[in-house]
């Protein structure tokens, strides 16, 4: 394939991927801004749902393709299992939530959707796991897995443009609260696989070892413990949250905007 066909972090198909994203975002929002916020709750939840269906479409192709379990097995990740495939993933987590808070609008599960899907998504697309960098866009597990991923980060940040969600500093104690209860969980699972050898490298929410990421493989030499590696996490997640909350403190202050979005 030719080289402007390869997509890695940051380059032109990236780019050119992201910029189409965001059309898609603005030009959503737009076209809904009249519509009630039940209308535009069930429009991202169809779209999460169409990604939830895609995303098996493209593990079933993951599944099928040789070269990712030999790049896989010479990384020391072992081959292609559906063990390690489910969707417990904090991306995969907010693909399954979303719906949920687009549709009911409840407030702290709109909270974390929110604040983690586009985090994740894009740590995800800016740091690729073994496997996911530097090939071509037509590959299935490429194109799978940078569609998949970019969806779950449009859908995070769909809740904000849609107006269904408006941050509050008030929401944090809910966010981080469930963020360690879904990464609890994903440690759970993954020790499970491992205990009884059903995926010996099962890793969800990288919660047993940083797989190369080169933020938590920084938190990994701080805390060399298996999911307890990911407490300085906060030092991201806070700032980050406090910063996006705060955009949007100051714009309502500027244009006096009441909060619609509970």
């Amino acid at each position: 394939m030719p080289d402007r066909l390869i997509i890695k972090p940051f380059n032109p198909v990236f780019l050119v991927l992201f910029l189409l994203l965001a059309a898609l975002l603005v030009g959503s929002a737009i076209l809904l801004r009249r519509k009630s916020l039940r209308t535009r709750g069930l429009v991202l939840a169809v779209v999460m749902l169409v990604n939830f269906v895609f995303y098996w479409y493209y593990k079933a192709m993951l599944s099928m393709d040789t070269a990712y379990s030999v790049i896989c097995e010479e990384a020391g990740k072992g081959a292609f299992t559906w063990w390690v495939e489910l969707p417990f993933h904090l991306c995969n987590v907010n693909m399954i939530l979303i719906p949920i808070a687009a549709t009911t609008r409840w407030r702290p599960l709109c909270s974390f959707c929110f604040f983690l899907a586009p985090l994740g998504a894009f740590m995800a697309l800016a740091m690729p796991g073994i496997g996911f960098e530097a090939y071509s866009i037509f590959l299935p597990r490429m194109y799978g897995y940078y569609i998949t991923h970019m969806l779950i980060f449009f859908g995070g940040v769909a809740l904000s443009a849609y107006g269904i969600y408006r941050p509050r500093f008030r929401d944090f104690p809910f966010t981080l609260l469930t963020t360690f209860g879904v990464a609890l969980f994903a440690f759970s699972v993954s020790e499970l696989l491992r205990v009884t050898h059903l995926a010996d490298h099962a890793n969800y929410f990288f919660t047993v070892e940083s797989e190369g990421n080169a933020v938590l493989g920084i938190c990994y030499r701080l805390i060399p413990l298996p999911f307890l590696y990911l407490i300085p996490c906060t030092l991201i997640l806070l700032p980050y949250m406090t910063l996006v909350t705060l955009g949007f403190w100051l714009y309502d202050r500027l244009h006096k905007t009441p909060e619609k979005a509970e």
